[in-house]
């Protein structure tokens, strides 16, 4: 099985970045943790902190992987293009976000790329991107 994790703007900054919102755990780590913990999946990473980048990483991996983990960052609230990218690939993703996007400013409740996702984990941390793993292993 392959499985892409596509990260957007500021997430390299992970385990640095505001801890008491996004944690102390470096997205390198949690990565080398389900590598370990998932052998039989195979894992493509990939973070940008620009738009036109993280569109390209979606058409490549939408038609090469069962499924694409996918933090748009700040991108959420703003990218249209993101939201369209999703549409035009058959590759299912699941839109994960570290902090609960719900509870915070009123500008971060609205998403364009919700809406094109086949759901959403937010407000979970790092687990996040686990449980978005443990939905597609189900799904074999």
């Amino acid at each position: 099985m392959k499985i892409a994790v596509i990260n957007g703007p500021n997430l390299n900054l992970t385990g640095v970045r505001e801890p008491d919102v996004y944690g102390n755990k470096t997205f390198e780590e949690l990565l080398q943790q389900l590598k370990s913990t998932y052998p039989h999946v195979e894992f493509s990473y990939f973070q940008s902190n620009i738009e036109g980048e993280l569109i390209d990483e979606i058409q490549k991996r939408g038609f090469d992987s069962e499924g694409i983990i996918l933090n748009p960052g700040g991108y959420t609230h703003t990218s249209v293009a993101i939201g369209d990218a999703i549409a035009s690939v058959p590759a299912i993703v699941i839109e994960v976000h570290l902090s609960n996007i719900m509870a915070r400013e009123e500008f971060r409740k609205i998403s364009h790329v919700s809406a094109k996702a086949m759901g959403v984990i937010s407000g979970m941390g790092m687990k996040g991107y686990e449980l978005a793993l443990h939905f597609f292993i189900s799904k074999q």
